[in-house]
């Protein structure tokens, strides 16, 4: 069988790295607020690298992630059910940090903002200074009033959507998602979904592999983003491009078909040889590369799920040719998609639907 034309070409350079290094990770305690959002951070990020590995017998010397856990002052804080917790520091002894994580802080988000109004400015120059921040369920609000989601899609917690699209009209508000991205700015909508956005993280920085890892070594399921669907794939760093954002939700939402340069440049009002300048500035990557990374992601998903045919899955995502998607699934994975379903399938269990209100 013949493969699928595809008039994206693909780049013939292979994905180049980034040099690894341990990345610090800031967990910030609130004053009553969920200690499940803080603790569960804590342990999946200390967790990430090590344990898997640790279980079988192949710890690193060095982990991919630092974690510290700061206050406001320093000072011990007591959670929403009276649990002491106790920080390494204050965060203003933070001299660097590559990740923020803000936990819940409870359901009176406005009254927890103005007592704890001393990390807005903290928050504001630790992200000029280019750290990645995420915030889980309410302790999204801290971004908003930091006016850092402004124009930027965002979720929190069903139950505070409405006040936060009242308090905060300038934000894209997407409650009903598990987890957004968007300008090095990570949410996530609810208590327990500081894991989904933390293993998203560690898969972001560290890998899917790793994650996965992770998960299994925890017993936890993979993160999903959106109510109905898959997790996004993290396939570029965070850009401003709203035009080349919105090529690449197209082609997310239409990785089967063959797309063509001239057809992705059309509809962002560009010609071929901008839109691919424009493309690879903002993502890192050109349109080929790119909608190859995306189809073994999707790949990835469906034979973790357990597929049983791979043709099945070539054809899915936009494949006719098995050979051609074997060849490719091996050269990024470095495994054939059967060896990959072997060693990962049944690795992850169904989170299920993201209850609304």
């Amino acid at each position: 069988m013949a493969r699928q034309a595809n008039s994206v070409v693909p780049s013939k350079s292979s994905v180049t790295e980034h040099a690894k290094r341990v990345l610090d990770v800031t967990v910030v305690l609130l004053e009553d607020g969920y200690a499940s959002t803080a603790i569960g951070p804590i342990e999946v990020f200390h967790s990430a690298g090590l344990l898997w590995e640790w279980l079988h017998g192949t710890a690193p010397d060095n982990p991919p992630f630092r974690v510290r856990i700061a206050s406001l002052d320093g000072n011990s804080v007591t959670s929403l059910c009276s649990l002491g917790l106790t920080p390494n520091c204050s965060i203003h002894e933070i001299e660097h940090t590559d990740i923020i994580i803000l936990p819940a802080s409870g359901w009176d988000v406005m009254d927890r903002i103005a007592k704890n109004s001393a990390l807005l400015p903290w928050l504001r120059e630790r992200y000029a200074k280019g750290a990645y921040i995420a915030g889980v369920c309410t302790g999204v609000a801290f971004l908003a009033e930091c006016g850092l989601l402004d124009g930027r899609e965002a979720t929190t917690h069903w139950g505070v959507a409405d006040i936060m699209r009242e308090r905060y009209p300038k934000v894209i508000w997407r409650p009903d998602r598990f987890v957004t991205e968007d300008g090095r700015l990570f949410c996530s909508g609810g208590v327990y979904a500081s894991l989904d956005i933390s293993l998203y993280l560690v898969e972001k920085f560290c890998g899917h592999e790793i994650a996965l890892r992770c998960a299994k070594a925890l017993l936890l399921s993979m993160p999903r983003s959106r109510q109905s669907g898959y997790s996004v794939v993290p396939l570029s760093h965070p850009h401003s491009d709203d035009k080349i954002r919105d090529a690449e939700e197209y082609l997310q939402a239409h990785l089967e078909k063959p797309i063509s340069i001239d057809m992705l440049a059309d509809r962002a009002g560009m010609g071929q040889r901008n839109f691919i300048r424009r493309f690879k500035a903002a993502t890192g990557r050109v349109p080929g590369e790119y909608v190859q990374m995306l189809r073994v992601a999707a790949a990835k998903e469906m034979l973790e799920q357990g597929a049983s045919s791979i043709q099945a899955v070539s054809i899915k995502i936009g494949y006719e040719d098995v050979a051609f998607f074997r060849s490719l699934f091996k050269r990024h994975t470095g495994l054939t998609p059967a060896n990959y379903r072997a060693r990962f399938a049944n690795m992850t269990f169904d989170r299920g639907e993201l209850v609304s209100g």
